[in-house]
C-alpha cells in the first residue's frame, strides 16, 4: 500500500485461473473460513466469466482518502482526478479535530462543486454520531453521506432519524446474517456492496434488486483482477445514481496488471485487465498460508469442518 490503510499495509491475496481468465480471492487476513467462503465465490464466478453483460461502458468513481493529515489529503484528491471523495475519518488515536481538517482539506482539493462523503466503519456510537456529523457536515459544505456511522442496525436507524445528513450502510450489509434489515428498519438511505464479500457480481445484482436502495459499489482493497468484479457489476446495475469506491488501485505501489484499473476523468472504463506475469509473488511461507487457507474453504464446502 502507499498509505496504511484501516491497519492495512501489505495487501495478498490469491489469483485463481479458469476457462474464462483470472479470478482474484483476498480475504483478510483475520477471517475464518466461513467469512472468506462467499469471497471465494467470487473468485471462481470472475474466472469462469460468469458476469452480467454492462449496460454503460464506464462507471464513475471517487477517490478514496486515508486518515491522513490535511496536506496528505489535499495532495491526494487533487492527484485523483475526481469530482467526489470518499474520507476516512474516526481512526483510533486521532480526534474529531483530525478529521474536521482533513474533511476541510478535501472540500478545498475537490471545490465547491466536488461531493465529499465521510466512511466511519462503524466506530461512533450513537452520542458521538449526532455531536459530530454537524461538525463534519459543515467542515464539508454539507456532505453527500456518511458511511457506517455506527456499529448496529438499529443505531443506523437512530442517526437516519436525527439527522438530516443521508446514511449508507455497508458493514450493516455485507457483515450481517439478514443484509435485509437495514431496508427492514429504514435505517439507511444507500446501500454499499462489495461484491467479493458478498459473493460475486450476481449475488449482488439480487441483493440490489430486493434491497431497494441507491447503490454504491465499492471495493476491498483488491489488486485491479479483483476490481474488476466490482467494475462489472457497477456496469450491470440499472440505475448508478452515485460515485462507486472503485478507484481504489490508486492506493496500492504494485498491482497485478500493466493496465490498472485507475480513473480517467473521474471514470473506470468498464473492462477485464490482463495479468502481468511480472507481477508480485508471495514468498514461500506466504503461498503456503495461502493454499492452507484454501483447502480450509473447500473443506468447509465439502462438510469437512465441524
Amino acid at each position: 500500500m502507499r498509505t496504511r490503510f484501516r491497519g492495512v499495509t501489505v495487501r495478498e491475496g490469491v489469483l485463481l485461473e479458469g476457462p474464462a481468465g483470472w479470478g482474484e480471492w483476498s480475504p483478510f487476513l483475520e477471517y475464518d473460513a466461513a467469512v472468506a467462503e462467499p469471497w471465494l465465490r467470487c473468485a471462481e464466478e470472475a474466472a469462469a466469466g460468469d458476469w452480467p453483460a454492462p449496460v454503460r461502458a464506464s462507471v464513475p468513481v471517487n477517490v478514496t482518502v486515508p486518515a491522513v493529515d490535511a496536506e496528505r489529503a489535499h495532495a491526494i484528491v487533487r492527484a485523483g482526478g475526481c469530482a467526489t471523495a470518499k474520507v476516512k475519518v474516526a481512526e483510533p488515536g486521532q480526534t474529531l479535530a483530525d478529521d474536521q481538517a482533513r474533511v476541510e482539506a478535501v472540500r478545498d482539493a475537490l471545490g465547491p462543486a466536488g461531493r465529499v462523503r465521510i466512511d466511519v466503519n462503524g466506530l461512533w456510537s450513537t452520542d458521538e454520531a449526532l455531536a459530530r456529523l454537524p461538525v463534519l457536515d459543515r467542515a464539508a459544505g454539507g456532505l453527500e453521506y456518511v458511511e457506517q456511522p455506527c456499529a448496529t442496525v438499529e443505531e443506523l436507524a437512530a442517526v437516519r432519524r436525527a439527522v438530516g445528513v443521508p446514511v449508507a450502510a455497508d458493514e450493516s450489509i455485507r457483515r450481517a446474517a439478514d443484509p435485509y434489515r437495514v431496508r427492514d428498519l429504514e435505517a439507511a438511505d444507500v446501500a454499499v456492496l462489495k461484491v467479493q464479500p458478498l459473493g460475486g457480481v450476481r449475488a449482488c445484482l439480487r441483493i440490489a434488486e430486493d434491497i431497494g436502495l441507491p447503490v454504491v459499489v465499492s471495493s476491498a482493497l483488491e489488486s485491479s483482477i479483483g476490481l474488476a468484479a466490482g467494475v462489472a457489476l457497477a456496469a450491470a446495475l440499472p440505475e448508478l445514481p452515485y460515485a462507486c469506491g472503485l478507484a481504489t488501485a490508486q492506493l496500492l505501489a504494485a498491482d497485478t496488471t500493466t493496465e490498472p484499473l485507475l480513473p480517467v476523468a473521474g471514470e473506470i472504463a468498464v473492462r477485464v485487465p490482463a495479468l502481468d506475469p511480472g507481477h508480485p509473488v508471495a514468498a514461500p511461507d506466504r503461498v503456503a498460508h495461502w493454499e492452507a487457507r484454501l483447502a480450509e474453504v473447500r473443506a468447509l464446502r465439502e462438510g469437512r469442518l465441524p
